[in-house]
């Protein structure tokens, strides 16, 4: 994974989330790139955005209710490259 992914994580995890976006934006190729954006809009409520993005990740979206599964999981093509606490 791109160490400025990374940096988008900790940027959302700190309440950056403007910031966090335009990192992830970047990346809009990147399947970790696009499943992170999903998680982003996810967690703003903006459902629609965050099912196109998990889409484009080519991650099965089976709920958009809450936000822990996704801490849990890795994104597309990422076997323990993510360390989530």
């Amino acid at each position: 994974m791109h160490k400025n992914l990374l940096h988008a994580i900790d940027l959302a995890l700190t309440g950056k989330w403007d910031d966090a976006h335009k990192v992830v934006q970047e990346y809009d190729t990147d399947a970790t790139a696009a499943w992170i954006h999903a998680v982003l809009h996810k967690i703003e409520g903006d459902q629609d955005n965050s099912r196109y993005w998990y889409r484009r990740a080519g991650t099965e979206v089976t709920s958009l209710v809450g936000s822990e599964s996704d801490g849990k999981q890795l994104p597309p093509g990422n076997s323990g490259s993510l360390q989530v606490p």
